[in-house]
């Protein structure tokens, strides 16, 4: 039997994490459905900011570290986040970039690995990972002699053998949605003694995430998708206990320093996580990052992780239901998982190519940009013209996203794509930021 707006509309009505959409500044005239890329704003975000600049920095300036507890924002904030990730206390630091974070717990599981196999010359990734991942990778590699070798999802089981050092995966693949199982892949790498570092930026808050549970060795994630920080919000560092003190991470900073403030000339780690800060932490944006993390606390009363996952697969089965039902016959197709233990928060449609105006492309960046213009807010990612399909790409935050917003959304995609309104010139124009 079909889906009908009033069938999501109830749904919406009985929702029990319904609630916690009125924490978010959400526009009344947009379906947001891109907070997979950057979340929406928490609406204590404003008045937490003003609070910083004017009292803590404008009135107790300096004194701020110690009497605004300044100092200790990066720790506390990693220790409310930990149980989110399957993480202990003293575990978890927010701060710097993803990038830099996964740049030091690369450099450290390299060091690692080139200590105890010293024979070992790969680090394994998927080709579909995130280009800073790789990026970086990369740079590692050429550090420490490694040799980067990029997979299909489906090959990288068998390619976990004893010539491996490392292996570098992001749990949700930003493309697709699809989900690595981490306990069993984790298993699988330990097996052939290689190093597991945990890309988490499309788990963190949407999806269960079970570090020590899976056994993994580091892990790093940013704070502005699902967590609701802001844009370039501080990232997260996590490095399992048993290897947190056998490493420098090679970004060796005062803040990373057992005793910053006793300015001796020499570097001596901090014990545990928090070599793996390193300068001056930015005070004014892990102030804005506390008010995203305080909703998930305040989420916590109404079942948590497990309502919010529970919420999420129901939002994408809906929304994948409502496309194939209501699109069919526009060249769309499914990248992401079907298995709910196969899937993130989001939803990517492929589109086929040489349906595009010029009849080169597939037309699915136009598609994005019409959505946009009616105020239904997901965002394009290029293919490579070969198995890789451009994706139109929908991330389903179950914190705010209601069931009526799926139906919306739909609406409008069949809209667009029946009208034809897509291949209008200004939906052909290419921006900086996709």
């Amino acid at each position: 039997m079909p889906i009908t707006l009033q069938d999501c509309q109830t749904l919406d009505a009985n929702d029990p994490l319904r609630s916690l959409r009125a924490h978010f500044s959400l526009p009344a005239d947009k379906v947001y459905l891109d907070g997979n890329s950057l979340g929406a704003l928490p609406k204590a975000t404003a008045a937490r900011m003003a609070q910083v600049v004017e009292q803590e920095w404008g009135q107790d300036l300096i004194t701020a570290w110690n009497k605004a507890g300044w100092i200790n924002l990066p720790q506390r904030l990693g220790n409310q986040f930990a149980p989110w990730i399957g993480a202990g206390a003293g575990q978890v630091v927010f701060t710097d970039t993803t990038s830099i974070n996964l740049f030091k717990v690369l450099t450290a599981a390299a060091r690692m690995a080139r200590a105890d196999h010293p024979e070992r010359k790969k680090l394994i990734s998927e080709r579909s990972n995130f280009p800073t991942d790789l990026y970086i990778a990369q740079s590692v590699c050429q550090e420490y002699g490694l040799e980067l070798v990029l997979l299909e999802p489906e090959e990288i089981a068998v390619q976990l053998q004893s010539d491996v050092a490392v292996l570098l995966l992001t749990h949700v693949n930003y493309r697709t949605g699809a989900m690595h199982d981490m306990a069993a892949v984790t298993a699988r790498a330990h097996a052939q003694g290689i190093v597991c570092v945990w890309d988490l930026c499309h788990s963190a808050g949407a999806v269960p995430v079970d570090l020590l549970g899976a056994d993994a060795d580091y892990a790093v994630g940013c704070s502005y998708k699902y967590l609701n920080g802001g844009p370039g919000a501080p990232a997260f560092v996590w490095v399992n206990p048993r290897l947190a003190n056998r490493f420098w991470q090679p970004l060796s900073g005062w803040f990373g320093h057992a005793a910053p403030f006793q300015f001796t000339p020499d570097y001596q780690p901090a014990p545990g996580i928090n070599r793996y800060l390193c300068g001056t932490q930015p005070m004014l944006s892990l102030s804005a990052l506390q008010c995203g993390l305080d909703i998930f606390t305040a989420s916590e009363a109404l079942g948590g992780m497990a309502a919010l996952r529970e919420k999420s697969l129901a939002l994408t089965d809906f929304f994948i239901l409502l496309v194939e039902e209501r699109c069919q016959g526009h060249g769309l197709g499914l990248a992401t998982p079907r298995s709910h233990a196969a899937r993130g928060s989001q939803v990517c449609l492929t589109r086929e190519e040489g349906l595009g105006v010029d009849g080169k492309d597939s037309g699915a960046y136009a598609i994005i940009q019409a959505l946009i213009a009616r105020g239904v807010v997901g965002d394009f990612r290029k293919g490579d013209g070969g198995k890789h399909l451009d994706i139109l790409r929908f991330g389903f935050t179950p914190l705010y996203v209601g069931f009526e917003d799926v139906w919306n959304a739909v609406e409008h995609l069949r809209q667009v794509l029946v009208s034809g309104e897509w291949k209008r010139p200004e939906f052909n124009q290419t921006h900086a930021v996709t």
